[in-house]
């Protein structure tokens, strides 16, 4: 955890001097003008934010290992009453009922990776947000870590019609891992109401023709090749403005 913490805020580093250079490159030595208030308040309230995602990453990593546990746990159970069962020692309402509880211990182990891909996927928005506020509208950068798009006006209402031509193009559903705001996202102090995580990498050829569907179409994204180098990836295309934070109560 130390490792990725230092990691992260490595990454962060790197977006602030990505974002804050002008086009033709910083002399070495010359020194950054001052930020102004309202950045330095998404500044602090961007390393709030990504506290808070790590926090919970480590506790779903910590759920994810008693999951896998209780998997273990259920299938030397079936694996018991197999031969049991098979020999009339044991019911089928009993070998069944073993049946259901390894199904539901592997559909948690399931849905605790899906919150993980989450929050690597948050984490990467919330690494890049401070610095995305300030860009035109139709403005487009393509950097070594991220694509972005800040389009026109967009509606999560409209997202029908990008999953139509994705089902249409590819034969198979956009693999849409977050719609809008989900308890997680509430968790993390994320307002994700109007957005939406499209689990594609933006560099394979489905992911590149996605963002080319969507720049066509003037929908803003925020395409993220990976978390960070050598952590766990957060590679996926966001739909929609760069999500801010929840304010607080």
């Amino acid at each position: 955890m130390i490792e990725r913490r230092r990691f992260s805020g490595l990454f962060a580093l790197v977006l602030t001097g990505v974002f804050a250079a002008p086009a033709g490159g910083q002399e070495q030595g010359r020194v950054s003008p001052p930020r102004s208030a309202t950045e330095e308040r998404l500044l602090q309230l961007n390393a709030e934010v990504a506290r808070t995602i790590e926090e919970i990453r480590e506790s779903l990593e910590r759920l994810l290992a008693l999951n896998q546990q209780e998997v273990d746990r259920a299938l030397r159970q079936v694996e018991l009453r197999a031969p049991l069962r098979a020999k009339g020692y044991v019911s089928r309402l009993e070998f069944e009922d073993s049946e259901r509880a390894l199904a539901a211990a592997e559909a948690a182990v399931e849905e605790t990776r899906r919150q993980l891909m989450q929050t690597d996927m948050a984490l990467a928005e919330a690494n890049a947000r401070a610095q995305l506020g300030g860009l035109a509208a139709g403005a487009y950068r393509e950097e070594s870590e991220l694509i972005l798009y800040y389009g026109g006006v967009w509606s999560l209402a409209e997202a029908g019609k990008i999953e139509t031509y994705f089902a249409q193009r590819f034969g198979r559903l956009l693999p849409v891992s977050a719609r809008g705001q989900t308890a997680l996202h509430s968790q993390m102090k994320f307002d994700h109401s109007n957005a939406m995580d499209v689990a594609l990498h933006p560099d394979g050829p489905e992911g590149r023709a996605l963002i080319e569907y969507l720049r066509q179409a003037g929908i803003p994204f925020v395409a993220f090749r990976e978390r960070a180098s050598g952590v766990s990836t957060g590679a996926h295309i966001h739909i929609g403005r760069p999500s801010l934070r929840l304010a607080s109560r």
